[in-house]
């Protein structure tokens, strides 16, 4: 009982938290890493080191099995939290570490719920669920199961639904454990090799919030790939707001749109440093990207973006560790109807950062967000202050500038184009290059699931 309540104490003291992110929710995360990272509370990347759970963004039921999954999975004493807008973050912390603390003098189920103000969770379950199992209608009793038109789906501990059990043959059968038994196809080379049926996502530790890819292996390498559909949404996605608002008419600065898609591309930068097992950097990228969010100055942020980009741009290691990963031509990109930098790098992953970083600084150059002068202009030196004409102030056009993942053609979010190359791109890849892929190309889920909308300028 001594070394239960001092392991309870210092989990209160300083909790690790799972942060998982739902669409819609990149805003909520951004807030959540900020806070994390200023108390300087730890994150978990599995439910198995975690204190506290952290659900950042707007409900989305289709996803509801996967997140009572991962709480199931972590274990007590534990608290389960949701905060659906940033300013919910630091009052959901904050109760989360007391509730955690009140366990030191409870039974070992207590401190569960985790139940803040405005929340429906209480005992690991969601809203539209009953009962005390912590599991969704139609869901066997301790089977993890959830039932879909395809057949009966599993629900990995990572929080992802597994293809069905046996694969594509009727009546398959089960390992212990509930592992899928792998199946027997030829390879690229004509032998017969096992093959297993992998879910990567939905709430993967740094992965695209809500995205699920379907892999069937053989051996180390990924056979085939699909996409599973995303949650629907109605927000629209947090990168392209400014894109969004100058559709509508707004008139929004253009150094405002360099600002979110420097920030954006930095994010992108962080998630595949830390994929890439380079916590440091990624920290570094991530704290960029919170300064420029925050509205920092270019003086302040453009020295740091330079580093930045001479550290991690000319790293040999991480350019041996994924280069040939990943390889699109920029021919191959534009007849798939993705633009932005995947078109633009015409290469592989080290491409894709590399064009990241430059296109971050160049971003960070703009944030003065002042029209240059023509060649007819007067010299601006040549002027007093007095008699000085102002300089425009230039606007976004939203048909006319990409957003962080490319131009909104006729509607269509450049997200689409991208998640579509995932599966060809994932195709003969390793197992272990697979994370990388992902990373390296990063869709927006919010892109995916947010409404059709006609960029059409104002």
């Amino acid at each position: 009982m001594g070394l239960t309540r001092l392991l309870v104490r210092a989990a209160a003291a300083r909790p690790r938290v799972l942060l998982v992110t739902t669409p819609g929710g990149t805003a909520v995360r951004l807030a959540a890493e900020r806070e994390l990272r200023c108390r300087d509370w730890p994150t978990a990347a599995t439910p198995a080191g975690a204190d506290l759970m952290l659900v950042a963004g707007p409900e989305c039921r289709e996803l509801g099995p996967a997140l009572d999954r991962l709480w199931e999975d972590t274990p007590r004493p534990r608290v389960r939290l949701r905060a659906e807008t940033a300013e919910d973050v630091a009052a959901a912390l904050d109760t989360g570490r007391a509730r955690l603390g009140a366990t030191e003098h409870a039974h070992s189920g207590a401190g569960r719920t985790g139940r803040t103000h405005g929340q429906g969770e209480d005992s690991g379950r969601t809203h539209g669920q009953s009962g005390g199992t912590g599991r969704t209608p139609g869901q066997g009793e301790g089977s993890g199961r959830t039932r879909t038109a395809g057949g009966e789906w599993r629900t990995s501990a990572d929080g992802e639904r597994r293809a069905p059990v046996g694969g594509d043959t009727d009546g398959g059968m089960e390992m212990p454990g509930g592992l899928p038994m792998a199946e027997v196809g030829e390879d690229r080379d004509g032998l017969a090799l096992d093959r297993l049926h992998v879910s990567l996502g939905p709430f993967l530790a740094d992965w695209p919030s809500g995205l699920i890819v379907h892999l069937v292996l053989q051996g180390d390498v990924v056979q085939r790939a699909r996409l599973g559909g995303p949650c629907g949404g109605t927000t629209e996605p947090f990168w392209a707001r400014p894109w969004a608002r100058a559709a509508e008419g707004e008139p929004v600065p253009l150094a405002e749109a360099a600002r979110r898609r420097a920030a954006a591309h930095l994010d992108s930068l962080g998630r595949l440093l830390a994929v890439a097992g380079w916590p440091a950097e990624a920290v570094t990228a991530r704290r960029i990207r919170d300064d420029l969010l925050e509205r920092a100055p270019a003086e302040a942020v453009l020295p740091r973006a330079l580093r930045l980009q001479r550290r991690v741009g000319r790293s040999r290691t991480l350019d041996r560790l994924t280069r040939g990963i990943g390889t699109l031509s920029t021919a191959d990109a534009r007849a798939a109807g993705v633009s932005g930098p995947a078109a633009r790098a015409g290469g592989d992953v080290p491409a894709r950062y590399r064009r990241w970083l430059a296109d971050a600084v160049d971003d960070v150059r703009r944030l003065d967000g002042r029209a240059i002068l023509g060649p007819s202009a007067p010299d601006p030196g040549a002027l007093t202050d007095a008699a000085a004409p102002p300089v425009p102030t230039a606007l976004l056009d939203p048909t006319a500038q990409e957003s962080p993942r490319g131009r909104w053609d006729a509607g269509r979010p450049p997200s689409v184009a991208l998640a579509g190359l995932l599966p060809r791109l994932l195709e003969g890849a390793e197992l272990a290059a697979a994370r990388l892929v992902v990373a390296g190309l990063d869709p927006d889920p919010d892109e995916l699931a947010a409404p059709i909308r006609e960029f059409t300028g104002g």
